[in-house]
């Protein structure tokens, strides 16, 4: 489902159940060893993932550690971004000559459970704009969706900047029928080249329970990498 939502020529890898066995390399166990099994079968679950899209991209598989804020350290000239959540694992990674940064997130396509926790990750426009989606087209957690898109910007943020961005720093508007967002920020946002990046635009889908955001940021003036072309699978 999420390459549905990534361009080319991104890749990425999904999984909706745990893997089996011992895939993770020892510097990766030793970062999980004081976590319960749940947790330790996520974190492998989504780096056997990290390492499937890698492999997708011609990369040979490594290590993928996280940094002291907890964000994924890929192995160099490759960027990408990892979820999860409940019953759904995934991976998407580009060559950093290609795409900038990217953020991808997955939740439960159900309801933020309380006024006060929906209130804590969205802004009041945004809680406005949640109640003309729910008019305009019912069926859809547009609370989560909001949430989702805006953990998808902070993953694609976190590697521009190095800084946190709290939820009341971004405004998200969503367009339910086209599958898209956009995200303007409330804060300076980060350089790329010349330009200043004052928003992120993303994609979302809802399916099999989930809802999935993604956003890629290229660079206007990049080049195209000139080696072998990802496996489009």
């Amino acid at each position: 489902m999420i390459e549905t939502l990534l361009p080319f020529p991104m890749v990425s890898a999904e999984r909706f159940s745990d893997v089996s066995g011992d895939v993770l390399f020892p510097s990766e166990r030793q970062v999980i060893a004081g976590a319960g099994v749940a947790r330790r079968r996520e974190f492998a679950t989504v780096r056997a993932c990290a390492r499937t899209a890698l492999a997708r991209l011609g990369v040979p598989a490594a290590p993928v550690l996280p940094d002291a804020h907890g964000a994924p350290r890929w192995p160099a000239g490759v960027v990408g971004s990892m979820t999860h959540c409940a019953g759904y694992r995934a991976a998407a990674v580009a060559r950093a000559c290609d795409v900038v940064a990217v953020g991808i997130d997955a939740e439960p396509d159900a309801p933020i459970p309380t006024r006060g926790a929906r209130a804590l990750v969205t802004v009041a426009e945004e809680r406005a704009h949640i109640a003309e989606l729910g008019v305009r087209r019912p069926g859809v957690s547009w609370d989560r969706l909001i949430f989702s898109a805006k953990e998808s910007v902070y993953k694609a943020w976190y590697p521009l900047t190095g800084r946190w961005l709290e939820f009341d720093q971004v405004l998200i508007t969503v367009s339910p029928d086209e599958g898209t967002f956009s995200a303007r920020l409330l804060v300076p946002g980060p350089k790329i080249g010349a330009r200043r990046i004052r928003g992120f635009t993303g994609t979302w889908t809802q399916a099999q329970g989930l809802l999935l955001t993604a956003v890629a940021v290229t660079s206007a003036t990049r080049s195209p990498c000139s080696d072998s072309a990802p496996e489009r699978t």
